[in-house]
C-alpha cells in the first residue's frame, strides 16, 4: 500500500495493527460464555430442585448432602460464577481499554508524523484551528471504539446468543417471542441512523469551521480592536454557532426517536412472556422456575441487545469521523517518510557547487512563480537575490531549502538532487531564515539551540526507580509504534556545529554578538529573577556587587540617589505595605496587599498598635483623594502620580470618606475596613507626600514587620523576606544588586543608577553570567515576550549556530534598523566567507558586499553575474533602485 495513504477502512486499520490482540480478546470472550450460561441455569435449579425439594442428589463430590446443604451449595456455586463472570469482564474491559488507548496513541502519532510531511502549500489551505481538533478531540472517540471493534460485538453478541439459547431451551414459543421484534428494529434503525450519520458529518465540518474562526480571531485580535469589528466578529461566530445548534437539534430529534423506538419495542416483549409464559405455567406445560429463569434471562437480554444497537450507532459515527480525518491527512505531494529517517550518512557540501536546471514552480498550475530558471552557485559564493514584488525571489530560496518542490526541473548540490536528499542531510547543511521563521515556546537557549537537536546523543541520568519507569515508557511506546527517544536526553549535536563541548559556550556567545543579540539577552538576564541554588556563583557575585554599589553610593556625588533597603529602617520610597512585609508573597498569583487579610499579619498589626491608626489614615486618604480629584478630568497626569487610585475608584472613596462622619471605626463592616487598610498601605511617603505616614507610624510599621518575621520565621510559606546577605528570588538581578529604591524626584536618578550598576557588573566580570540567565528567559507563546527585532535576530542566531554549509536568508533582516542590518550582513558574510550564502535583499543598498547577483522579474531570471556586470545594465538597476 502507498505509504502516503491510510487504510480507508477503520476495521482494516485496526486489524492491521492489533490482529493478535483482537484474537486474544475474542478467545477470552468465548471462554466467558459457558460461565454466563451456567449463571442462568443455577437459579433455575435452585427454584425447581433446592426449593422444590425434587431431584436432590444424595452426594456431591463424595460428600452426603440434604436439601438445605444442596441449597447452600447451589447458592455458593452461583456466587462463584458471579465472581468468575465479573473477573472475566474486568480482564476483558481493561484489556480493551489498554488496546484502545494504545491504538489511539498510535493513530495520533501517525497523524502528527503525517503533519510533519505535509507540503508547505497545504498549510495555506487548512488552518491550525482545523488541524488541532482533528488530532486531539476528533480522534478521542476512536480510542474507545478500537478496543471494542471486535471484542464488544463478540462479547455482547455471545451474551445475546447465550441468553436466547437458554430461553429457547426452556420453551420454543417463549424463544420466538423474545426475538419477535428484532427484525423490525434491524430494518428501521439503520435507515434512521444513516440520516444521523449524515448530520454528524455536517456537525464535524461545522465545528471545524467554528474552530478555524476562533483561531483566526486569536491571530488577528489586534486588527479587530483597531478596526472596531468586535460586533462583526461576534455576528460571524454567532452564525456558525447557530449552524452547529441547528445540526445538533436535528441529531437529537432523530437520535432520541431511535432510543424511544428501541425502548418501546423492548417493552412489548414482556407482554408475550407474561401472557404466553403465564398460560403455560397454569396449564402445567412450563415450570415456574423455568419462567422465572426466562424472565431473568430476558431482563439480562435487554442489555446486550441495547449495547449492540449502541455499538452500531457508534460504529457509524466513528466510521464517518475516521473517513473525514484521514481525508485531511493524505494530501498530494507529501514528503517521503524515508527522507525523515535517522542514521543516514551526512555528506559535507563544503566544496560542492549548487546547480539549478530549468526550474519552474506554480502553486495553482496557472500562474508560474518561477519559469525555466537556470543558475549556478559556487562553493564559496555569496549571492544576493534581487527582484520586485512577485518576481519569484522568495520562492527561489524556498526551493533551494526544499520547503517547496519544483513542478519541473531540478536543483543539485554537487551530483545529488536536493529532492532526494534526506532531511538529516539538508537540515545539517542548510540553514534557512525568513520573516516568518518561528520562535518556539520555551527559553531563549532552547530556541537558539533548536537546530542542533537532531537526535539524542547522551542518555539522561536516572535513578533505579526512574529507570524502571523509563523501561515501561519504552515498552509502551514500542507497543504503540511511537518514538521511544528520551526527551530528557542530551540532544545537542555538537559535532554538527563543528565544535566540541568545551568550546560550545564560547560559540554561543560569539553567535549572539554576530546576530547583534548579546545586549538584548544581557538585558533580559538583568531584568530576570533567579534562585540562588540554581546560580550559586552568580548569587555570590550579586552580593559582592551589592556591597560594591553601596560603597559607591556612599560617595557625596551619589548619596541622594538611592534609599537602601533596611528592615530596621522605614524606606520612604516604598509603600507602607512593602515596608511592612519587606518581601513578597511566596505563592504565585497573590498580590502583596492580599497578605493583609492573613491572620498572622493581622495579629502583628494589632500587636504593633497599628491597625486603628492605619484605618484613620485610610479614611483621611480617601477624603483627600476625593477632594483632589473631584474636578480632575480622566487621563490627567495627577492619576499617574497617585497611581494607587483610578477614576473608577472615586465613588467608593467618596462613600468611605463619609463613614467617619456617621459611624465609629468599630461599626464599619469588615469588608470596608479591609478596603480602607488597603488604601492606607498603598501610600508612598516620598511619592505621594500627603503627610499621613508620620515618623511615629513609620516606626510602628517597622515594629510590625519585626513581629511578623518573629512569628513566621525566615523560612515560611507566606512571605519571602528580603535579606541583606541573601539574593531574593522575587527581585530581578538588577534590583538585587541595587537592594534599594531610586529616590523619587532626583533628576536623572534612574539613568545615573543604571550606569553605576553597569560599572559594578563590569568591574566584577558578571556580564557573561547574567547573559546565561538571559538565555534561560522564557520567550512566551511564539516568542510573544520578545520584540519583533529580537525574535528575528534569535532565528538568525539559531541558523548561524548550526554552522551550515549553505545559509539562505529570505528578507529576514528588513525589520532591523538600516545601520544594524548593514553591520549584521557584513559580520555574517565574514564568518561565512568559505561557505555559500544566498541572501534575498529588498533593495540595492547592500549589494556591494556580495560576490554575485541574481535578478528575477516575473518568474524569469533576467540578470546573473558580478555586481559590476549587473550594475552595468541600467534598465534592470533603475527598476530595482526605484522599487
Amino acid at each position: 500500500m502507498d505509504e502516503n495513504k491510510i487504510e480507508p477502512s477503520i476495521y482494516r486499520y485496526i486489524l492491521k495493527h492489533t490482529k493478535k490482540d483482537q484474537f486474544l480478546l475474542l478467545l477470552l470472550t468465548l471462554l466467558s460464555m459457558p460461565f454466563v450460561y451456567a449463571s442462568l441455569e443455577v437459579p433455575k435449579v435452585i427454584i425447581n430442585s433446592a426449593l422444590g425439594g425434587v431431584n436432590i442428589p444424595d452426594e456431591i463430590l463424595g460428600y452426603p448432602i440434604d436439601q438445605v446443604k444442596y441449597l447452600f451449595f447451589l447458592c455458593g456455586l452461583f456466587l462463584v460464577l458471579v465472581l468468575i463472570n465479573g473477573g472475566l469482564k474486568y480482564v476483558i474491559n481493561v484489556y480493551r481499554g489498554i488496546l484502545g488507548e494504545r491504538m489511539l496513541r498510535r493513530f495520533r502519532f501517525d497523524l502528527f508524523g503525517r503533519l510533519l510531511r505535509f507540503p508547505i502549500p497545504r498549510f495555506k489551505q487548512v488552518s491550525q484551528g482545523e488541524i488541532i481538533p482533528m488530532i486531539t478531540a476528533e480522534t478521542e472517540p476512536l480510542g474507545g471504539f478500537i478496543g471494542d471493534a471486535f471484542a464488544l460485538p463478540a462479547f455482547q453478541g455471545g451474551l445475546l446468543i447465550t441468553y436466547l439459547f437458554f430461553i429457547f431451551n426452556q420453551d420454543l414459543l417463549l424463544g420466538l417471542a423474545a426475538i419477535a421484534l428484532y427484525p423490525p428494529q434491524l430494518y428501521i434503525i439503520p435507515k434512521l441512523q444513516r440520516r444521523v450519520n449524515e448530520l454528524a458529518k455536517q456537525r464535524v465540518q461545522a465545528v471545524r469551521r467554528f474552530s478555524d474562526k476562533v483561531g483566526e480571531t486569536v491571530s488577528g485580535i489586534s486588527d479587530i480592536h483597531v478596526n472596531d469589528t468586535s460586533s462583526y466578529e461576534k455576528a460571524h461566530v454567532s452564525s456558525r454557532l447557530a449552524r452547529i445548534y441547528a445540526i445538533r437539534f436535528d441529531i437529537y430529534k432523530k437520535k432520541f426517536f431511535i432510543k424511544f423506538l428501541n425502548n418501546f419495542l423492548a417493552q412489548l416483549t414482556p407482554f408475550f412472556f407474561y401472557g404466553i409464559g403465564g398460560y403455560f405455567v397454569i396449564t402445567g406445560e412450563l415450570s415456574l422456575g423455568a419462567l422465572v429463569a426466562v424472565l431473568a434471562a430476558y431482563k439480562d437480554l435487554a442489555s446486550p441487545w441495547k449495547e449492540l444497537l449502541k455499538y452500531y450507532q457508534i460504529t457509524e459515527d466513528v466510521r464517518v469521523k475516521y473517513k473525514q480525518i484521514i481525508d485531511q491527512f493524505q494530501p498530494e505531494n507529501m514528503l517521503d517518510p524515508k527522507l525523515q529517517e535517522r542514521g543516514q550518512e551526512v555528506p559535507n557540501f563544503a566544496d560542492s557547487d549548487l546547480l539549478a536546471t530549468s526550474i519552474s514552480y506554480s502553486e495553482d498550475e496557472f500562474v508560474k512563480s518561477l519559469d525555466g530558471v537556470n543558475f549556478s552557485i559556487g562553493s564559496q559564493d555569496h549571492i544576493a537575490v534581487l527582484g520586485l514584488g512577485g518576481s519569484g525571489r522568495s520562492v527561489l530560496t524556498q526551493l533551494i531549502a526544499r520547503l517547496l518542490q519544483p513542478n519541473f526541473g531540478q536543483i543539485k548540490i554537487g551530483t545529488q538532487n536536493i529532492a532526494e536528499l534526506p532531511e538529516s542531510v539538508l537540515g545539517r547543511n542548510i540553514a534557512y531564515i525568513d520573516q516568518q521563521s518561528y520562535v518556539f515556546t520555551g527559553t531563549v537557549r532552547e530556541n537558539l539551540l533548536y537546530g542542533l537537536k537532531n537526535e539524542p546523543k547522551k542518555e539522561a541520568d536516572y535513578s533505579d526507580e526512574e529507570l524502571k519507569q523509563r523501561q515501561r515508557y519504552i515498552e509502551d511506546s514500542k507497543a504503540s509504534a511511537n518514538s521511544h527517544d528520551d526527551i530528557n536526553a542530551d540532544w545537542l549535536n555538537h559535532e554538527a556545529a563543528g565544535i566540541d563541548r568545551e568550546s560550545f559556550d564560547q560559540r554561543v556567545l560569539n553567535t549572539l554578538k554576530i546576530a547583534d543579540l548579546e545586549d538584548d539577552i544581557y538585558q533580559l538576564g538583568l531584568y530576570s529573577s533567579i534562585h540562588a541554588s540554581n546560580y550559586p556563583q552568580l548569587a555570590e557575585g550579586i552580593l559582592h556587587a551589592r556591597q560594591r554599589l553601596r560603597e559607591i553610593l556612599h560617595q557625596d556625588d551619589y548619596a541622594k540617589l538611592v534609599e537602601t533597603l533596611d528592615p530596621n529602617q522605614y524606606n520612604t520610597n516604598m509603600t507602607a505595605a512593602e515596608n511592612l512585609f519587606f518581601g513578597m508573597p511566596v505563592q504565585s498569583g497573590i498580590q502583596i496587599l492580599d497578605l493583609l487579610s492573613d491572620a498572622n499579619v493581622d495579629e502583628a498589626i494589632n500587636k504593633a498598635e497599628l491597625k486603628q491608626p492605619m484605618l484613620k489614615i485610610g479614611l483621611q486618604a480617601a477624603k483627600i483623594m476625593v477632594d483632589i480629584f473631584s474636578d480632575v478630568p480622566e487621563g490627567s497626569p495627577m492619576f499617574e502620580r497617585f497611581s494607587f487610585i483610578s477614576v473608577d475608584d472615586l465613588p467608593d472613596l467618596a462613600r468611605l470618606s463619609k463613614l467617619s462622619e456617621t459611624v465609629s471605626l468599630d461599626s464599619i463592616s469588615d469588608q470596608d475596613k479591609q478596603t480602607i487598610l488597603n488604601l492606607a498601605f498603598k501610600l508612598n511617603v516620598a511619592r505621594h507626600r500627603l503627610g499621613l505616614i508620620t515618623p511615629e507610624i513609620q516606626q510602628k510599621i517597622v515594629n510590625a514587620h519585626e513581629l511578623l518575621k518573629q512569628e513566621l520565621g525566615d523560612e515560611n510559606d507566606l512571605i519571602d523576606f528580603n535579606g541583606d546577605e541573601k539574593v531574593s528570588s522575587h527581585l530581578t538581578i538588577q534590583d538585587n544588586i541595587l537592594f534599594g529604591r531610586v529616590a523619587y524626584g532626583q533628576a536623572n536618578a534612574q539613568q545615573k543608577v543604571g550606569k553605576l550598576i553597569q560599572k559594578v557588573i563590569s568591574e566584577l566580570d558578571l556580564k557573561q553570567q547574567i547573559i546565561e540567565v538571559g538565555l534561560d528567559y522564557s520567550v512566551g507563546v511564539g516568542g510573544a515576550k520578545l520584540t519583533s527585532a529580537q525574535r528575528q535576530k534569535l532565528t538568525i542566531a539559531r541558523a548561524l549556530i548550526k554552522n551550515p554549509q549553505i545559509l539562505i536568508v529570505n528578507e529576514a533582516t528588513t525589520i532591523l534598523d538600516g545601520k544594524v542590518e548593514k553591520a549584521l550582513i557584513e559580520r555574517i558574510l565574514e564568518i561565512m566567507q568559505d561557505k555559500k550564502v544566498i541572501w534575498v535583499l529588498s533593495n540595492t543598498d547592500y549589494i556591494d558586499s556580495f560576490d554575485k547577483l541574481l535578478v528575477l522579474d516575473k518568474g524569469k531570471l533576467v540578470a546573473e553575474g558580478s555586481v559590476e556586470e549587473v550594475s552595468s545594465q541600467p534598465d534592470i538597476m533603475d527598476k530595482l533602485v526605484h522599487n
